[in-house]
Order: C-alpha cells, then structure tokens, then sequence
C-alpha cells in the first residue's frame, strides 16, 4: 500500500472518531431544558448568533464567521464558542460547507477548494448583511486551514483581517500510530477513500497541500493565529499545524495552561482556555492574559 493510502486510512479512522465525538453537545444541549432549541436558526438567531439584522459594534467591528472541521457542521462544532463570543459583543455566523449528496448532517467531505468557494460565498453574504468592510475567521480543523485556500486563491485577503486556526491541519497529517484505530470501523476505507476527496485533500503531501503551502504559508494583511495542543492525536506530529511567515503568532495550549489535556476535538469545541485565546486574537489590542482559570 502507498505511503499515503496509510495515512489517509488513519485519517478516515481517526476523524471518524472525531464527529462521533462532536456530536456530544447536542444531546447535552437536547437535554437541558433552556438549551434544547439551540440548533435550530430561530433560537441562534434570537441570541445573535447568525442573526443577520446583527450590525457590528465600534468595538467589535468585524463580524466573526466560524468553519466547521471535517465531519463537523455549523451548529455543533460552535454551541460553546458562539455564545461565548455573541456574549463579548461580536456578530458571529457559522455555515455548513463541503456537502456531498446523500451524505446529511456530517460535513467538509468534498474537494476542499470547492468549499473554499463555498466559504467565499458566505463570507460576501455577512459582509453585505451587515455593512462591514472585513470580517474575521476562525477555524477548526479542516476549518482552520481551508480558509486560507480563500485567502490566497480566492481574493479573501482584501474581505478578511485574521485567521484563527484551533487545532489546524495546515500541512496536513500523517496520524501514525493511528492504523490500530482501522478494525473499529470495518469496511470504511474503501467507501471513504473512494467518495470523501476531501479527507484525501488532508494528507500530508497531498497536491491539494503541496498548491496551498508552495510559496510561503500567508498572504500579506491578514493576521494569524494557530492554536494547538501537543496532545492531538488527529493533526499529528501537531507542530505541523504551527504556520511561518509575517503576522503569525504561533500557540501551543499548555504553554498556557500546563494542566490542559485537551485533544484534538475538545480544543474547538469545550475547552475555554483556547477559546479565550480566541477572543485575545480576535481582539489583541484588548487582550489578556490566558491562564487556566481563563
């Protein structure tokens, strides 16, 4: 077997793994009483959250568009940070990309410059709803690193300021080790390898990988924020996801919190010591300190 179709087996198995996880809050949200319409877009909108009557404050004057990982979608990668940032005062929108027929609720499984269009797309709607002349990104997973496919092939660099990676996959990933995850999910490789071009598009050394890193791995005027933890067992080896060049600042989670255990899934959706990370780069005139008390 080719060296890729290794990782790429991995990377099925592993991401697999992380949408089943991913699925965690909505029942939890399903459960509490006040909480158990937040999926739907009359609650999120109620609450500012894809609320396009949302107009921008002179605090926070870019509104917030949040990219969903591989097997995520737009309601459960975000029912933690969403609030989190509607209640700091900033218009947040969320929306599903990467869409294949037949295939409902898990998303980002098609061809990832296709979803960048999507993502183009989305970005040109926020911005006409609500007035605003940028708009800020941030990511997890496949989400934190095909923005910056908009960025560099698209034109995003002239709509967006900053980019905010949580656990990004940004050179892609190997997963070793991962292979004695494959008996867990019988038959799957085939079905996956065959229709999801979007995992394939992952691996490291991909051509999708090799087009978007070939030339430096950031545009002129946008910030970035990578926002890892060493304990990625998806991104892996999880330095990898670090980027270089102008306006990058580079965060491993326990250099902040040496305590903090979270993996791969809980860094874009629970942890809120990364999340308060997030606000600091949305915002990093404001900043504060990020401690695990955070």
């Amino acid at each position: 077997m080719l060296p890729w179709r290794r990782a790429l087996r991995a990377f099925t198995a592993a991401l697999l793994m992380t949408g089943a996880l991913t699925l965690t809050p909505t029942a939890t949200a399903s459960a509490a009483p006040a909480a158990a319409s937040a999926p739907s877009s009359s609650s999120r909108s109620s609450s500012g959250w894809n609320d396009y009557g949302c107009k921008p404050s002179a605090a926070h004057p870019r509104p917030v568009v949040l990219v969903h990982g591989t097997f995520g979608n737009s309601i459960d990668n975000w029912l933690v940070l969403a609030p989190y940032l509607v209640k700091r005062g900033y218009c947040v929108f969320s929306l599903d990309y990467g869409q294949l027929p037949g295939v409902p609720f898990f998303n980002g499984l098609g061809p990832i410059d296709k979803s960048a269009e999507q993502l183009d797309g989305f970005v040109d709607k926020v911005l006409a709803s609500t007035g605003a002349a940028e708009a800020d990104l941030v990511g997890h997973s496949q989400g934190g690193m095909m923005p910056r496919y908009y960025l560099k092939f698209l034109g995003g660099a002239e709509k967006v300021n900053a980019l905010v990676g949580l656990a990004p996959d940004n050179h892609g990933t190997t997963l070793l080790g991962l292979t004695r995850l494959l008996p867990y999910f019988p038959g799957i490789e085939d079905l996956l390898t065959t229709n999801t071009p979007g995992l394939a598009d992952q691996v490291a050394g991909s051509p999708f990988l090799t087009k978007l890193n070939a030339g430096g791995d950031t545009v002129p005027g946008v910030r970035y924020t990578v926002i890892a933890t060493k304990y990625d067992e998806v991104v892996t080896p999880y330095r990898t996801q670090f980027l270089d060049g102008p306006g990058v600042r580079n965060v491993l989670l326990q250099d902040l919190c040496p305590v903090d255990v979270s993996e791969h899934v809980a860094i874009g959706i629970l942890d809120r010591v990364a999340h308060h990370e997030v606000a600091n780069a949305l915002d990093p005139a404001h900043a504060t300190p990020t401690t695990c008390f955070s």
